[in-house]
């Protein structure tokens, strides 16, 4: 069976793409048609990895270093991709960590360095991609809209998370940074939307899936009884990216296996 090319002619940047969520869907979007930037910060050889899978399988992708959090940085990354490709259809920013600690032993440093990556990188990338899109326009033949922003998010976006009050609180100010940006610039033809996983199997959370015994501890959240695979959040990616969601904007996508769903209430709480 074929893989769609429903992003052909596209060009698409996608942050944190040299493993896990981000690796997944930029190997999704090179299979669907779309030219990729693989963003990074620092491994090389891990991003030109994900640049081969995806011209293996005939499609084109480069990698570019940028830390998301850094002005100047972000701004070279979006001018490369022009020089590269000579436009932008779809960001993806999923670049994003975690410094855990409870509340009274986290430092400034760990607060500062979570929102700096998680929450600021959004925006900054945001602004250059929307500069873009609203300059551009939407062009026959490549897209319905003039460009497609998908923030990368978590369930933790509504679910408290003590012990990560730095990543909750980064989360949560995704969900309403992604509602704010596109309630503005729906206007341009520019769609902004929220993926929000719940537990998929990643380098990041690899302590909640590596044993049999943390795994079953971690399927009591998930009623579907599985955790999730990177390439599940690839597929919804490319299809929110794709005209089949063209009039979609503005709203958080759960990917979680129900895990939103409460399943402590399950047996009547």
């Amino acid at each position: 069976m074929k893989t769609q090319k429903n992003l052909k002619g596209q060009v698409a940047i996608v942050t944190g793409a040299d493993s896990g969520i981000g690796q997944a869907v930029a190997i999704a979007m090179g299979q669907a048609g779309a030219k990729v930037l693989i963003n990074h910060i620092g491994q090389h050889d891990k991003a030109d990895e994900v640049v081969k899978q995806i011209t293996k399988a005939g499609g084109k992708a480069f990698e570019f270093h940028a830390d998301v959090g850094n002005e100047r940085e972000v701004q070279a990354m979006f001018a490369a991709v022009i020089k590269k490709y000579g436009r932008l259809d779809i960001l993806v920013n999923n670049a994003g960590l975690q410094k855990d600690a409870s509340l009274i032993d986290m430092t400034l440093d760990d607060w500062n360095t979570v929102i700096n990556t998680n929450l600021t990188g959004q925006f900054l990338c945001s602004r250059e991609a929307a500069k873009l899109f609203i300059e551009q326009g939407a062009e026959d033949g490549v897209s319905c809209a003039a460009g497609k922003i998908i923030c990368m998010s978590s369930v933790h976006e509504v679910i408290p998370w003590a012990g990560h009050v730095n990543y909750a609180a980064s989360k949560g100010g995704i969900g309403m940074f992604m509602k704010s940006i596109a309630q503005e610039l729906a206007p341009h033809k520019i769609r902004v939307v929220g993926i929000s996983p719940g537990a998929i199997q990643t380098p990041i959370n690899q302590d909640a899936w590596e044993t049999q015994k943390a795994l079953d501890k971690l399927l009591t959240l998930i009623p579907y009884n599985r955790i999730g695979q990177p390439a599940d959040i690839g597929k919804l990616a490319v299809w929110l990216a794709s005209d089949d969601a063209d009039y979609i904007t503005g709203t958080s996508i759960f990917i979680d296996g129900g895990m939103t769903l409460y399943p402590g209430f399950a047996d009547n709480g």
